[in-house]
């Protein structure tokens, strides 16, 4: 009993003991309740934007449908499809559960879809209150005073996103051993949910939607998930240790993908265009750019780099070197970065994965069993691809029959579309003779131009275009473009350095000035085109009919 109660009289005595420390400590932090000075902090605050900084590239947003985008745009070039103007409503998702911006996904699908075409023209008027900004304003006030005109739209896209059915399979395991010291688990988890979205086309001018001009597609986003747990005894002390890894695939990536295909069969079936040779493509397989990945980290970095390289020099961006270039050369960040422009990615110069999986894309194919195999790789150092040409391609854009003919005073437009990119040079031979440089211009004097991007002659879509073609005089007329992959300019003679717009003295006609391009930069690095017409006379304007007044005092068709 007394040893008892000295126990406790010794833990009275030493909680008195702890007692007193942490009262004053307490004391002590009360009388430093002052507000901190800043300074303190100013080393650690210094790196705030730093860390604030993303840790990888930005890349380009793209799905397997990015190619069928660019194959569609080709296609309706070819079949001369004109130029459509379109809107579309809202596209809600009354799930909640997939917060995207769908109907700009559409803007962008659609824009994609007419880089060389001009096949479609978003019309950009927002009714919605709630939803209108500066710009909507402005036009407002510019319509209701007749200072702009709004073009009414002959096509509108309608639609939703129909439903997310979430969870539809959902698979889970686990497992797990306890012993007397010692217990470990194991766990996974699968599940599946279903997107889907449905568009439609409608005509504008009565607000009916098309029958047959639909589109209703689905797709499948899962996650996963794994873990670990392992609990042990050493002596009196318990050890956990917990490990797990997760993936979820996100609702935005393939609601673009649903907006893409849904665009294509739209735009497909309106143009009444096989679309369908653009979504069997290769690399609409959902592994392509996994399996790409995959065979980018079997590789070392230097043998991806040498791999890209080689397939550059083949497509013109870079000479054809004996000795490999150094990763930093500034000869390669060049051309990667001129790669990069011309395949619509973010321009960094540096060769990382999406460059290499834009390069490679083209040695991929679809085997017998379905899944993706190596077409013509060189993987040998010395093993040369087949060399790219380097074309120029133009085209009269007048929505007439004959082309090869206008009446003087008609406005002709055209356009010219570069292989990959390239220092482009237009000029115009004109029936009284004179050779006038109309490309570059004051209005856009950079001559470089990305690839797979159609150069409009003149610029029809800005307000004030820098120049207007006009048929002249009768007789025959020229248009031709010059596309160099170097910049000739510093060694074509003065006469060809002078402003545009204006008549070259002593040129005698369009050969001649395709000679100095060639004698500048030589044959094998130029790319010419030529168009020709006939301007014809005026059609005769009926005379005007001349209708009797009456005189005053009397009534018409009637005399006093």
């Amino acid at each position: 009993m007394r040893s008892t109660n000295a126990c406790a009289q010794a833990g009275r005595a030493l909680g008195l003991s702890l007692v007193w420390p942490l009262m004053a400590l307490a004391v002590l932090l009360a009388g430093c309740a002052a507000p901190l000075s800043p300074k303190e902090d100013a080393r650690l605050q210094s790196y705030a934007s730093i860390s604030d900084r993303p840790a990888v590239r930005p890349v380009r947003s793209m799905s397997s449908f990015s190619d069928s985008l660019a194959c569609m745009d080709r296609m309706m070039r070819d079949a001369e499809i004109p130029t459509t103007l379109i809107t579309s409503k809202q596209i809600p998702d009354y799930s909640g559960r997939v917060p995207v911006a769908t109907k700009d996904m559409v803007i962008t699908a659609l824009s994609q879809m007419s880089r060389l075409s001009n096949a479609f023209r978003y019309v950009d008027f927002e009714v919605d209150i709630a939803r209108q900004d500066t710009v909507q304003n402005l036009t407002t006030l510019l319509l209701n005073n007749n200072q702009m005109q709004l073009q009414r739209p002959a096509l509108y896209m309608s639609g939703a996103i129909s439903f997310v059915d979430q969870n539809v399979l959902n698979a889970s395991h686990g497992a797990g051993i306890s012993g007397e010291r010692v217990e470990i688990g194991y766990s996974r988890s699968r599940g599946a949910t279903v997107i889907g979205l449905e568009l439609h086309l409608g005509d504008f001018r009565t607000r009916t939607i098309i029958p047959g001009l639909d589109s209703a597609n689905e797709v499948i986003i899962g996650n996963s998930g794994q873990g670990l747990d392992l609990a042990g005894k050493i002596g009196s002390y318990g050890v956990q240790f917990n490990v797990g890894r997760e993936l979820a695939q996100g609702a935005g990536a393939a609601t673009r993908t649903l907006v893409e295909l849904a665009v294509i069969e739209l735009a497909g079936k309106w143009t009444r265009l096989p679309y369908w040779r653009c979504l069997t493509l290769d690399n609409t397989h959902p592994e392509f750019q996994r399996q790409l990945r995959q065979w980018y980290d079997a590789g070392n970095w230097v043998s991806n780099v040498r791999l890209v390289e080689r397939y550059l020099v083949s497509q013109g961006y870079l000479p054809n070197q004996a000795q490999p270039l150094a990763s930093s050369s500034p000869m390669l960040r060049d051309a990667v970065g001129r790669f990069q422009t011309d395949r619509g990615m973010v321009v960094t110069g540096v060769i990382d994965f999406p460059t290499y999986e834009r390069a490679m894309r083209d040695f991929v194919a679809t085997g017998e069993d379905g899944s993706l195999t190596r077409i013509g790789w060189p993987v040998a150092p010395g093993l040369a691809m087949e060399m790219a040409s380097f074309t120029l391609d133009m085209q009269i854009e007048n929505p007439v029959r004959d082309r090869t003919a206008f009446e003087a005073g008609t406005q002709i437009f055209a356009s010219a579309t570069v292989s990959r990119a390239a220092h482009l040079f237009c000029y115009l031979h004109d029936s009284n003779g004179n050779v006038v440089r109309i490309q570059p211009n004051m209005a856009n004097p950079s001559t470089l131009v990305s690839a797979n991007q159609a150069i409009r002659l003149p610029d029809w879509m800005v307000p004030y275009p820098a120049f207007v073609l006009e048929a002249g005089t009768q007789g025959r007329e020229s248009l031709m473009c010059v596309a160099t992959p170097q910049d000739p300019l510093p060694r074509l003679p003065a006469e060809l350095q002078g402003p545009s717009l204006r008549p070259i003295q002593r040129m005698p006609g369009l050969q001649a000035v395709l000679d100095h391009f060639i004698a500048a930069v030589g044959a094998d690095n130029v790319a010419s085109q030529k168009l020709e017409w006939r301007v014809l006379p005026r059609a005769p304007q009926p005379a005007p009919v001349s209708v009797p007044r009456p005189r005053p005092g009397s009534a018409a068709g009637t005399s006093t």
